[in-house]
C-alpha cells in the first residue's frame, strides 16, 4: 500500500513538473494601443508566460504628454514594467495629458468666502470684470436688459436697457470696451424713456445704423395705457454721436392691419444698405397667435416706409413672439437669431438675408437672453444678459428680468452650423493653474442608477476648466456644485446623451432651470470648457453647445464630477484662475 502511495505521488509530481514546464514554453501576445482616434498602429511583442515586458520607448502625439501604458482605455490600471509579469494575452492603452505648457502653482491670495456663508453675501462681493454689470445706485443695484450692441472704430458700444438704479422704465444705458474683457460705464441716459407717459413710457429694444453722418436709434415704444390703441409702436431718435439721442417727434411705425393685433410689434432691428440708399427693419410680432419676423424697408431720409411682409414664421407654433431678432452674414450664408420666451436662443441659415431659412436650431439655453450679434471685420459674436434670480438663495427658479452681461463668440462650422465659444481675450485671461482635489488629471466614473460623485475642483471668484471626456452609456454626467454641503442641493450642469440636451439643474437633479440641444455618440471624445465669474457662467461643449448658467452660493466649496448610469472618462483636466 505505501509503495502504491509513492508511486502515485511521484506520478503527480512528473504530471505537474510537465505542465509547469510547458507552461514557461508559452508565449503570449501584448498589443499597444495609442488610444487615440487615427492613431497608428503599434508592432505587438511576444513574451514569455511568466516574464516581465520590456518597456518600449514613450510614444509621441502632438499636443500631448504621455502619462503611461495602462490595462485598460479608462486609465485605472496602469501596468508596471518593473514587478508585473505577463500571463495572458493582453493589450496595453497609452494615456495621455493635454501639454499645455504649464504647471500648478498656489496662490495665496484668494477671496476668503469662509465668512460669508449666504448666496445673497457671496453675490455682493463679486467684482464682476468681464460679465459686466452696472455699479450700485446708492443701495440699488441695477441689471443689464436688452442689449443692442453696435461696432465702429474699434469700439464696441453696449446699449441695453436698464433694470432698476437711476433707470426709469427701463431707459438706454451704455458700456463700451474694446476687447469685452472691461468695460467703461456712462452714467447719463442715452435714450430716456418719457416720464410724462405717452407711446413710449416704457422703452424696448431697438438697434443704432448709421446713415451718412447721421445716427438712428429706432426702438419699441411701450405703453401700459389702456387709453392708447397701440400698446407698442416702432419709434426712432437720431444724433450725430453714440453718446445721446433725440427723439424724432411724430415718427412712428404702427402694426399693419393684416397681423389682426395691436399689442405685439416690437424690437426693430436696422441695416443701411449704401448701394440702395435704404434702411431695412426687421420687426417680430405675432399674427393668428404664431409668432413671426416682419420686413420694412425705409428711405434714408425716414419719409417713406413700406411694408414687406413676413419672412419668418416660428414652426414650432410654441411661441408668441421671437424677442430681438437679428440676422447677418458669415462666408456667404445668411443667419437669423431671436430669443424665444422660457425656451432658448435659436437661429436658423439661409443663402439671401430675408430667407428662406432652415429649420431652426437652438444655440444656447434662456438664461442668455436678447442676445444680439455684433461684428468688427474679422469676428462675430452675441452680447445678451445672463438671467438672475428674484433671490440668490432660491433652489427653484432663475427667472427675473435682466442680470449680468454675457459676450460670446460666434463660430460658423463646415456645414454652416453655428456654435458659441468663449470669446478669446476671455479665456486668455486664465493662466494661473491650480492644483486639483485628485491626484491625477484623469479621473474614470463608473456608475449606476445612484449618483456617483469625485471630487475634482474649487470654485474661485473667477476661474476656468478645461478637458475631455468619452462615455459608454446612456445616463447623465457633468459637474456638480456643493450649495450647501448636503448631495440632494448640488447643482448640476449635466450632460444627457439620451435626451440630448446639456442642463442646468438645482436640487440634485429634480429642478430643471435651463438646457440647450446637443448631439453626442458614446466612444467618442469632446473637449469641454466651463468659464465662471461670480454666479455668471457659461459651459461649452467644444464646436457643439453652449449653455449659460446661473449658480449662486458655491464660491469657496468644492466641484465634483458626477455620473450615473453611465461610465465616463474624464482627461486632461485643469482649472486656472486669472
Amino acid at each position: 500500500m505505501k509503495m502504491r502511495i509513492k508511486g502515485l505521488f511521484f506520478a503527480v509530481c512528473l504530471a505537474v513538473a510537465a505542465v509547469l514546464a510547458g507552461c514557461q514554453g508559452t508565449e503570449y501576445t501584448v498589443s499597444f494601443d495609442l488610444n487615440y482616434r487615427d492613431c497608428p498602429d503599434e508592432d505587438d511583442v511576444m513574451v514569455a508566460s511568466g516574464k516581465k515586458l520590456e518597456q518600449p520607448e514613450n510614444p509621441t502625439r502632438e499636443g500631448y504628454t504621455f502619462i503611461g501604458w495602462f490595462e485598460n482605455a479608462a486609465l485605472t490600471d496602469e501596468w508596471d514594467f518593473s514587478t508585473e509579469k505577463v500571463s495572458a494575452d493582453m493589450t496595453l492603452y497609452a494615456g495621455w495629458d493635454l501639454d499645455t505648457g504649464d504647471e500648478s502653482v498656489y496662490p495665496e491670495d484668494d477671496k476668503d468666502f469662509s465668512s460669508l456663508k449666504t448666496a445673497g453675501s457671496q453675490e455682493s462681493s463679486y467684482e464682476y470684470v468681464n460679465f459686466f454689470l452696472p455699479e450700485v445706485d446708492g443701495i440699488s443695484q441695477p441689471y443689464v436688459g436688452d442689449v443692442m450692441p453696435y461696432y465702429e472704430d474699434g469700439v464696441y458700444y453696449i446699449y441695453y436697457l436698464k433694470e432698476s438704479g437711476d433707470s426709469y422704465n427701463h431707459s438706454v444705458y451704455l458700456a463700451t470696451t474694446t476687447d469685452f474683457v472691461t468695460y467703461t460705464e456712462y452714467d447719463d441716459v442715452v435714450l430716456e424713456a418719457s416720464r410724462s407717459g405717452g407711446q413710449d413710457g416704457w422703452i424696448g429694444t431697438g438697434s443704432v445704423v448709421k446713415v451718412g453722418e447721421r445716427y438712428y436709434f429706432f426702438y419699441t415704444g411701450h405703453t401700459s395705457s389702456a387709453s392708447y390703441e397701440y400698446q407698442e409702436k416702432i419709434m426712432v431718435a437720431q444724433s450725430d454721436n453714440l453718446y445721446s439721442f433725440e427723439k424724432v417727434a411724430e415718427w412712428e411705425i404702427i402694426p399693419p392691419d393684416s397681423l389682426g393685433q395691436k399689442q405685439d410689434f416690437r424690437d426693430p432691428q436696422a441695416y443701411y444698405d449704401e448701394e440702395s440708399g435704404e434702411i431695412t427693419l426687421t420687426v417680430p410680432a405675432a399674427q393668428s397667435n404664431i409668432a413671426r419676423i416682419l420686413k420694412y424697408t425705409l428711405s434714408a431720409d425716414l419719409t417713406q416706409v413700406e411694408y414687406e411682409g413676413i419672412i419668418f414664421s416660428d414652426p414650432t407654433g410654441e411661441f408668441w413672439n421671437l424677442e430681438c431678432s437679428d440676422t447677418f452674414e458669415i462666408n456667404g450664408t445668411w443667419y437669423i437669431t431671436y430669443s424665444a420666451q422660457d425656451d432658448t436662443l435659436w437661429y436658423a441659415y439661409a443663402d439671401e438675408q430675408f430667407g428662406p431659412y432652415s429649420e431652426p436650431q437652438r444655440l444656447d439655453g434662456k438664461l442668455f437672453y436678447s442676445a444680439k450679434h455684433v461684428e468688427d471685420g474679422s469676428d462675430y459674436y452675441m452680447a445678451g444678459w445672463a438671467r438672475r434670480s428674484e433671490s440668490a438663495t432660491s433652489t427653484s427658479e432663475v427667472s427675473a428680468w435682466g442680470g449680468n452681461l454675457v459676450v460670446q463668440k460666434i463660430v460658423q462650422n463646415e456645414d454652416k452650423t453655428l456654435s458659441l465659444a468663449p470669446v478669446d481675450a476671455v479665456a486668455e485671461q486664465y493662466t494661473v493653474r491650480r492644483e486639483l482635489a485628485t491626484e491625477d488629471s484623469h479621473i474614470y466614473m463608473k456608475a449606476g442608477s445612484l449618483y456617483d460623485f469625485e471630487e475634482v475642483f474649487t470654485a474661485y471668484e473667477s476661474f476656468m476648466l478645461t478637458g475631455v471626456f468619452t462615455f459608454e452609456g446612456s445616463g447623465s454626467f457633468g459637474l456638480a456644485f456643493d450649495y450647501n454641503g448636503d448631495e440632494e442641493s448640488y447643482k448640476l450642469i449635466s450632460i444627457d446623451p439620451e435626451e440630448g440636451m446639456v442642463s442646468l439643474y438645482f436640487n440634485e437633479g429634480s429642478t430643471l432651470i435651463a438646457q440647450t440641444a446637443v448631439t453626442l455618440e458614446a466612444g467618442e471624445e469632446y473637449s469641454f470648457t466651463y468659464i465662471q465669474e461670480g454666479s455668471v457662467g457659461t459651459f461649452y461643449i467644444d464646436g457643439l453647445a453652449a449653455l449659460t448658467v446661473r449658480i449662486y452660493g458655491v464660491s469657496g466649496k468644492s466641484i465634483r464630477f458626477f455620473a450615473e448610469n453611465n461610465n465616463v472618462l474624464f482627461t486632461s483636466l485643469r482649472e486656472y484662475t486669472r
